[in-house]
């Protein structure tokens, strides 16, 4: 048998990999990259992002890289002062069944490039960018920059945001670029004023601004990431950026909320995209996931978890369709396309409603989120939090012909 192909080595693809595996497939990985690995610094994850790590069975070992948090925190970036918080101790991880925590993108990848090569029926292998593809009723023709053709049964395009198979199967042009950039920095957890050493995901929420910070790799280290609008009109991704640059959306907020920039070093800035979510990401037999099939911007912190769960899900309809390239993808495509467009949207809702607002909305905004308890903020949170990937499973039958 040839192997399901994965064109992208990212968490996502990986992820991809190991369930495939685990559910008796073999597969193979080509990345375009000549070294696997991750470009970036934290991320959160949800409870959500452990259910995904139980199912692929690489649950403890993501577990024992986290930072614990205690709560999530929204503080009012022109007051300096708490809007309000989520704990996330005993109670949220009852109601869930799993914590919250932080980790560095490199170390999670790490976790899953790990358990990949240690998998027999994983291959791995880099500088093998997928440019495009054919398609016959057996199988999939993958091929590479120089003509190099890799047979397959199946083709899953985890090759990103500006993904090649996407062209291919949606065809929908460039990104949409949302005028917004962020800007990454990783700093020693003693150049982080001791007042805001907090064991917390903070987001200090300003007009057209937003501050995140947060511990990571054992408190050694705190993530920063603060973002503005500046109508960036075209993408970038990890570019150089002086102090003053990010300084420039930031004036206009408090002190305290300053300070925490003025600690950053070694600034690194991406310009935010996503895409209009689509209901078709299968052709055939080839499929897209993670950000190839919709990408999402940062708001929920969720762009991870939903490609991990993509990789979880993929893997049981291969499972529950015994191989059967067409249904099983057909199926995953159903499971998984309204949970994915949900979070897209909110992510662009909460970006103007939650982090970024002014004046009288900023003021309704602080009065209907301090005025939730505990309770109502778990509920609200339930239909994500909640989720194990598979939570379209059930209807997929009813919908995958027509999305298909």
């Amino acid at each position: 048998m040839r192997p399901i192909i994965v064109a992208g080595g990212g968490i996502g693809g990986l992820a991809t990999a190991l369930g495939l595996a685990n559910s008796g497939f073999d597969v193979q990985v080509l990345e375009k990259a000549p070294v696997l690995g991750e470009v970036g610094a934290g991320i959160q994850l949800g409870p959500n992002a452990f259910h995904a790590f139980d199912a692929l069975g690489i649950g403890d070992t993501a577990r024992a890289m986290a930072v614990y948090v205690d709560r999530l925190r929204l503080m009012d970036a022109l007051s300096a002062e708490e809007i309000c918080h989520i704990d996330l101790g005993d109670r949220f991880r009852a109601r869930f069944g799993n914590p919250y925590a932080v980790i560095h993108r490199g170390d999670l990848h790490g976790v899953f490039l790990k358990a990949c090569r240690a998998h027999p029926r994983v291959a791995l292998r880099t500088s093998a960018e997928v440019v495009r593809y054919e398609q016959d009723g057996s199988g999939v023709t993958a091929f590479l920059p120089d003509g190099e053709a890799v047979q397959g049964t199946a083709l899953i395009g985890a090759d990103g945001l500006w993904s090649n198979i996407r062209k291919q199967v949606v065809g929908d042009g460039a990104p949409r670029v949302s005028g917004h950039t962020t800007y990454r920095s990783v700093i020693p957890t003693e150049q982080m004023p001791e007042d805001l050493r907090w064991n917390a995901a903070t987001l200090w929420a300003g007009p057209k601004c937003h501050i995140v910070h947060y511990p990571l790799q054992g408190w050694k280290t705190f993530n920063l990431v603060v973002t503005y609008h500046n109508d960036a009109p075209e993408p970038a991704a990890g570019k150089p950026a002086s102090e003053e640059e990010v300084m420039k959306g930031f004036r206009h907020v408090h002190p305290k909320a300053q300070s925490i920039i003025r600690h950053g070093r070694d600034w690194k800035l991406w310009v935010l995209c996503d895409r209009e979510p689509v209901e078709g990401w299968v052709d055939g037999r080839v499929a897209l996931l993670g950000d190839a099939a919709h990408p999402m911007l940062q708001y929920m912190a969720q762009g991870a978890c939903m490609a991990m769960e993509d990789g979880v899900c993929l893997a049981h309809m291969m499972e529950r369709h015994d191989g059967a390239i067409e249904a099983a993808l057909g199926a995953y495509n159903a499971a998984r396309m309204l949970r994915t467009a949900r979070v897209q949207l909110q992510s662009r809702a909460m970006g103007e409603h939650v982090y970024h607002p002014a004046g009288a909305h900023a003021a309704l905004r602080n009065a209907v989120m301090a005025a939730k308890s505990q309770d109502e903020w778990y509920d609200t949170l339930a239909w994500l939090y909640g989720g194990t990937g598979l939570e379209g499973a059930a209807a997929a039958p009813a919908r995958e012909r027509r999305i298909a």
